[in-house]
């Protein structure tokens, strides 16, 4: 039996989405482009505060911007000044949209919570075997989920 030109134009496209299970650190959800380093960031002279440039010199991040992006990296490192840094990026509009951390140290959480980052940490799954630069995820850290 012919198919009606009705049914033939209403073409589905099925989505799948992947949830990843992880640790709340600072509530809230961002949507947006991944920016993913194996290296840790020290955000007290490793990121310019008035743009959101990695300085680091040698960082794998090191000349690129990491204001607008989910950014993912293992865990903070340096001063504890680097939570007044993320903050200072906030208010700069150059502050990630939401961190993921594998394991996130007191830095980083200080610097996500007064900030209002949304950030999460101990995924359930290895990111790097799931993710890649520049795919678009959701960080819902509210409900301690990463959603691709």
């Amino acid at each position: 039996m012919p198919r009606s030109s009705h049914n033939r134009n209403m073409e589905r496209t099925l989505v799948i989405q992947i949830q990843i299970k992880a640790r709340t650190i600072s509530k809230g959800c961002a949507t947006g482009e991944l920016m993913a380093t194996c290296d840790a960031i020290s955000f007290y002279g490793g990121v310019d505060p008035d743009t959101g440039t990695v300085i680091e010199k040698g960082h794998k991040l090191e000349g690129k911007s990491i204001a607008g992006k989910i950014l993912l990296f293992p865990r903070g490192k340096g001063s504890t000044v680097g939570s007044y840094i993320l903050y200072r990026l906030k208010k700069n509009n150059c502050a990630p949209l939401a961190i993921i951390n594998l394991e996130c140290e007191a830095i980083v959480v200080v610097g996500a919570i007064i900030s209002e980052i949304p950030a999460i940490d101990k995924p359930e799954k290895k990111l790097c075997d799931i993710l890649k630069n520049k795919q678009k995820v959701t960080v819902d850290a509210t409900n301690g989920l990463l959603i691709i």
